[in-house]
């Protein structure tokens, strides 16, 4: 059985989706929608656009969503048996397997990418990757004794990856406590923000209210969504694990499991970059993975 999987925040780079545009009128007509929901030429900003343009919040989640979802469109015969996202990968994965329209999925993702970046701006706050533990119940219990400021596990993305999620001095304390505990290597992430945290709040609210209101059919397939990491092909459960995804760790290692688990031999990246790849080799080496 082949999983299609879809990359998130992170993937982007400097002239991304040129090539698509280029050759393809398919593509192209993908990204006049894109410019037209967004109300921005985002396309311009995609192909010739610096590094800093894509790192722009506005910019960067619906980049990466666009890029996945026409590279998706693009591949002949396409038809996956189970499809998953990372974080913001879920909603090109939902694109993929019929839940959703391109159009609706998009404002989503704009909606989504907008009120990340307000609820970043409410408290200074970051992530850190914690990599070379003992096991992922010592960091989980150093994150727990730091009371009085936010730390959480947010992303488990392979054995020995674990990333950390919360306030500026709730992550400086974590990596302190990290390090005297014997972990070798913990590292502050470039990011804008606490992703997958309780600070995410007002932005899981405010995308909940555009999910609501979102059209969502029943898929063609199952979707291994990450606030569970399991199988999921009911529309009301989908809309309410992808809202709970913004505060909730994304439970990568656990979803690649549960897919090998239920058949999955071949696992295919769609989209910008191939770190999903990489982790799910080290999830389980004995699967075979590609690049679309």
């Amino acid at each position: 059985m082949i999983a299609y999987i879809f990359p998130g925040q992170g993937s982007q780079f400097k002239g991304m989706g040129k090539d698509l545009y280029e050759k393809s009128d398919l593509a192209k007509d993908y990204f006049k929608k894109a410019d037209q929901i967004l109300g921005f030429s985002i396309s311009s900003i995609m192909f010739e656009g610096s590094d800093e343009d894509l790192k722009q919040t506005k910019v960067t989640q619906p980049a990466v969503f666009i890029h996945s979802v026409i590279s998706a469109l693009l591949i002949d015969g396409f038809k996956p048996d189970m499809v998953a996202g990372h974080s913001l990968g879920e909603f090109s994965a939902l694109v993929a397997n019929k839940t959703m329209s391109f159009e609706e999925a998009l404002r989503l993702v704009s909606i989504r990418a907008l009120a990340m970046q307000k609820a970043c701006e409410v408290v200074p706050s970051t992530m850190a990757a914690v990599l070379k533990y003992e096991s992922e119940a010592q960091v989980e219990e150093i994150c727990k004794s730091i009371t009085d400021e936010v730390v959480v596990p947010a992303n488990y993305n392979c054995p020995g990856q674990l990333v950390i999620s919360g306030s500026v001095k709730g992550i400086d304390i974590a990596m302190e406590k990290l390090t005297a505990a014997g972990v070798r290597r913990v590292l502050k992430l470039q990011v804008g923000g606490a992703f997958h945290s309780p600070l995410m709040e007002p932005a899981r609210e405010e995308l909940a209210a555009g999910i609501e209101q979102a059209v969502f059919a029943t898929p063609v397939c199952p979707i291994y969504q990450n606030y569970t990491a399991k199988a999921e092909i009911d529309p009301a459960a989908i809309k309410s694990n992808l809202i709970a995804q913004l505060t909730a760790p994304v439970l990568w290692a656990q979803s690649v499991r549960h897919m090998i688990a239920d058949g999955a031999t071949n696992f295919i990246e769609v989209g910008p970059g191939n770190v999903l790849q990489g982790l799910v080799s080290k999830i389980d080496s004995t699967v075979a993975t590609a690049k679309a």
